[in-house]
């Protein structure tokens, strides 16, 4: 699904508000997360899971095409883990 496909949907499901409206809303809660991950922060969504940032150390890594050694510096790279209800919600017989 796509955030465009989400805010369709959730307009269908909400139909007393503008689909501007839920694009705003939308679009505010996924700025707010981005924002908080950015600050270092972790942001956690009871029953969905939590979005935290995880720092990489600076390695020196390969070229894959000419095999030459290459150094990657350290990087922070977002990190997700579903919440448990989510994760019984998937793995339901």
């Amino acid at each position: 699904m796509t955030k465009s496909e989400l805010i369709m949907r959730l307009a269908e499901l909400h139909p007393h508000l503008y689909q501007r409206d839920v694009e705003k809303i939308v679009t505010t809660i996924f700025d707010e997360i981005t924002e908080a991950l950015a600050r270092g922060d972790r942001v956690e969504l009871r029953g969905f899971g939590a979005f935290s940032v995880k720092r990489r150390d600076a390695r020196t890594g390969r070229n894959p095409r000419t095999g030459q050694a290459v150094d990657v510096e350290e990087k922070f790279i977002p990190f997700f883990k579903t919440g448990k209800q989510l994760r019984e919600q998937l793995n339901t017989d």
